[in-house]
């Protein structure tokens, strides 16, 4: 896989910089990394706040143009578990919470905005932007649940030596959707999943629920199943988890 990375040291967002700049490119993959960004986004308008250098804030364009619009979340499983991979050679216990987090416990440890440009055949590109807690000690925004790999083990890690195995695991589960593997990235994504056992409780418009879950399908829809026997299924922003109530959490804290 032909790679360009692009390094910033401040930038509004990774994920708006390779939208404007796109079609400069020919390789790949196209990944760009920035110290700071002044305008981060997460999911449905959410802000993604850092402190300059504490954090692993990059972007990655891919061109999956064999991959049908209808399956375009099997890209974004490709993607998490390729983080998850990369965080594991650090830390157990890391999950992959729906749609695009990665958890350790009942904390928020990364997240991912994924955009896509759909043409007359399909899908033509598609933008991973992704933020993950490095080295903070503490976090002083009001976030709910946050946690830096800095709090879990305990000493700083740089955060290009995280990439860097991001970009080593990538391209291995992104080759499987390519390739007509997808059904072992979606057995890998699911072994993974945050709340994978049990009923847990969720809010939808109608209220608070319990339900367990039952899988994430290629679609990105969330399919659960409530302890009255009926099928749920969810698309972004329509389901919320409940979280347990978060404990501050300082750094050294991990076992």
């Amino acid at each position: 896989m032909k790679t360009r990375w692009i390094q910033l040291e401040e930038v509004d967002s990774t994920n708006s910089f390779l939208m404007a700049h796109k079609a400069e490119y020919e390789e790949d993959l196209v990944v760009v990394t920035a110290t700071h960004q002044t305008a981060g986004r997460g999911q449905g308008g959410n802000r993604w706040y850092d402190h300059p250098g504490d954090s692993l804030l990059f972007s990655m364009l891919v061109h999956p143009l064999t991959v049908p619009v209808a399956r375009q979340y099997l890209l974004s499983m490709a993607e998490a578990l390729a983080v998850r991979a990369a965080l594991g050679n650090y830390v157990e216990g890391l999950q992959l919470k729906w749609p695009n987090d990665i958890y350790w416990h009942d904390r928020k440890l990364s997240g991912t905005l994924i955009e896509t440009a759909v043409g007359r055949e399909g899908l033509r590109d598609v933008i991973f932007g992704t933020g993950i807690n490095i080295n903070q000690a503490q976090f002083a925004v009001d976030a709910p649940n946050p946690v830096s790999l800095y709090q879990i083990i305990g000493h700083r890690t740089d955060p290009y030596e995280v990439l860097q195995a991001i970009l080593t695991a990538f391209p291995i589960y992104y080759n499987k959707v390519l390739t007509g593997a997808a059904h072992e990235v979606i057995a890998d994504y699911h072994a993974a999943l945050y709340r994978r056992e049990g009923f847990h409780r969720y809010q939808d418009a109608t209220g608070v629920f319990e339900a367990r879950l039952v899988q994430v399908r290629p679609d990105g829809r969330l399919e659960l199943c409530d302890r009255q026997g009926h099928h749920r299924l969810y698309g972004f922003k329509e389901v919320s988890y409940i979280l347990p109530t978060a404990e501050p959490f300082g750094p050294l804290f991990a076992k």
